[in-house]
């Protein structure tokens, strides 16, 4: 691939060691490459081009003095506008925070920085994370980079855009409910959601603290596994800003470690059907991960369903009193999606002290229960959603004769939040539109150095990253 954008952001930095390419170029065509296309898919929202050009021209002068190289050294990325970076709008795409700038780097932004990545902006979510498709009443609706009648999902949705379509070599987004891995199966490209601590989500908006706590998370986005892989590497580490934080060592599991794990894989959770295209890509998966050498048998936990319902009594209901003091009164300001998401909260009591004691109880419960079951099954290998990525607007789709909601779709990723276990987005498939699928690959907490090493053996398998079918038409203009 001739585009210096599509190139993986550890060829990038391992191209701008040995003085291939520089920093500028690189700076240079990725500027051009949201000149381009950003007025057509709006996944950037902030770009500072001026910061990324002297942030270029400092890390060139780095190479040519041969000063020591960090592993992202002279990489453009992007972070979800929901993550502090200094001098940027940190607004969580809300008129609420509008004009919100943040004062200090969070401190993953900051340990990119040291890795030597380099700054692009920020992107796109929807009003306040609360919905799998990114729109908003201050920046508009991002288009998904390979139809632009459908979204690249949410709430990481400017991220997943801006990555798939070589606006931006890599970057970061959060998951609570979906919000990396829905993104990055709808647009074509990787997504790791972390144990809760792994990566610290100090500095995002809203606050991972509470109930937020148990399920949200921080995590790479980019267009290979061996991307993620660094990204995680540089991120890691515990912070005191962040509650769930642990000190926890990073090991990346010998090649007999690995072909000694045996996988269990699912196609549906016999609640929610999936697409058929969604089944032959598990499948797919599953005989690719068997001729890397894995034990891999059919296997379902039991106490998934009962997770999912437990996830919305954390994001639904209490992720609801959490944002409402910040709301009430300001229902005028709020954008259609976000008044969709309050009403589904509404529409249920709020918790009182024993009702949420009552959950996190069950949660903790539940997590004991499909952990047992895992001993035999370290790794799961399950769809990331019902469907591929929708149409602008859609809000429920037929399946099996069975008509699919708009909150049941994404209860593939739900469960996962709920367990507070590391789960890793690897596209796969295709549905007959073209439009990418991927697969999900979970592990027991802590486990990111397995579900990524597990991710990397499948990817290797499946072939090379594709390009967004838009980028392409836009190619020969």
């Amino acid at each position: 691939m001739n585009d210096l954008t599509f190139l993986p952001a550890v060829q990038m930095a391992e191209q701008i060691r040995h003085r291939k390419i520089s920093p500028v170029e690189l700076v240079e065509a990725h500027l051009r490459k949201i000149k381009k296309l950003n007025p057509v898919l709006n996944a950037f929202v902030q770009v500072d081009a001026e910061g990324a050009f002297r942030q270029a021209r400092e890390a060139e002068v780095a190479v040519r003095r041969g000063a020591k190289l960090g592993a992202l050294h002279g990489v453009p990325v992007s972070i979800k506008i929901s993550i502090e970076v200094a001098g940027f709008r940190c607004e969580a795409g809300t008129k609420l925070r509008q004009g919100t700038v943040a004062s200090q780097d969070a401190p993953l932004v900051s340990r990119l920085r040291d890795a030597g990545a380099i700054i692009l902006g920020t992107t796109n979510t929807p009003e306040l994370l609360m919905a799998w498709e990114t729109d908003n009443l201050l920046y508009g609706r991002t288009n998904n980079p390979w139809d632009l009648t459908r979204t690249p999902g949410g709430s990481s949705g400017g991220e997943a855009a801006a990555i798939a379509s070589g606006m931006s070599a890599a970057g970061v987004g959060s998951d609570g409910g979906g919000s990396i891995r829905v993104p990055a199966h709808f647009s074509g490209i990787c997504g790791l959601k972390p144990t809760p601590g792994r990566i610290p989500a100090t500095g995002h908006f809203p606050n991972s603290v509470g109930p937020f706590a148990l399920i949200g998370v921080v995590g790479p986005m980019a267009r290979t596994v061996a991307d993620l892989k660094v990204l995680f590497e540089v991120m890691q580490g515990p912070d005191i800003g962040d509650p769930s934080a642990a000190p926890v060592p990073v090991h990346w599991p010998s090649h007999a470690e690995l072909k000694g794990i045996r996988i269990g894989y699912f196609e549906d959770d016999g609640r929610t059907p999936v697409t058929a295209d969604t089944r032959a890509a598990v499948r797919t998966a599953a005989e690719a991960l068997t001729r890397a050498g894995f034990q891999v048998e059919p296997f379902r936990p039991d106490g998934l369903e009962l997770a999912r319902q437990l996830w919305w009594k954390f994001f639904g209901i209490a992720g609801g009193m959490l944002l409402g003091p910040m709301t009430r009164g300001h229902e005028a300001e709020l954008s259609p999606i976000l008044k969709e998401f309050s009403s589904w909260v509404e529409a249920e009591p709020s918790h009182t002290g024993e009702s949420l004691l009552d959950a996190w109880i069950q949660r903790d419960a539940i997590r004991m229960q499909v952990f047992a079951q895992m001993r035999d099954y370290p790794v799961l290998l399950c769809p990331v959603a019902a469907i591929p990525a929708f149409k602008h607007g859609e809000r429920r789709w037929q399946i099996d004769g069975k008509t699919v909601e708009y909150l049941d779709a994404w209860s593939y990723t739900e469960w996962f939040n709920l367990l507070g276990t590391p789960a890793a987005v690897v596209p796969v498939g295709q549905s007959p539109e073209g439009l990418p699928i991927g697969v999900q690959i979970s592990a027991r907490p802590w486990e990111e150095e397995l579900v990524l090493s597990v991710a990397a053996e499948l990817e290797t398998q499946c072939g090379v990253w594709r390009a967004p079918v838009l980028e392409q038409r836009f190619s020969t203009l």
